[in-house]
């Protein structure tokens, strides 16, 4: 089993960062970062492959979104830049040991969630 804590949300005006991140019990070959809006589905936004070289995208968080890992520390982070109002959910923590590390629907650990809330 795979254990989850994510961190780092918080409230932001528009065009303001964030950066999340996530330690785990133990690393899986893909991790990822999801969101949820209120009265939306989960989505996926982005994921990394074991290797961090190799990583995955949503077309909404293309060039503002960056996804690290670092797995000495068995940490993922996402580094949100020029958020938007839009933007604002419940973000999520996943790992996988499948990949394609895009495929959303194979994460099946995840966090508890933090909340980034942009205004």
């Amino acid at each position: 089993d795979v254990q989850l804590v994510e961190s780092g949300g918080g409230s932001v005006q528009a065009g303001g960062s964030l950066r999340l991140s996530c330690v785990a019990s133990g690393l899986r070959a893909c991790m990822g970062w999801f969101r949820q809006a209120p009265g939306k589905e989960r989505e996926g936004d982005a994921g990394i492959y074991r290797s961090g070289d190799i990583t995955y995208y949503a077309n909404s968080v293309k060039g503002r979104f960056t996804i690290s890992r670092d797995n000495a520390k068995n940490t993922v982070y996402l580094q949100m830049n020029s958020l938007k109002p839009e933007d604002t959910a419940m973000y999520y923590c996943a790992a996988n040991s499948l990949v394609p590390c895009g495929d959303w629907r194979g994460y099946n650990y995840w966090g508890q969630g933090t909340q980034v809330t942009v205004s």
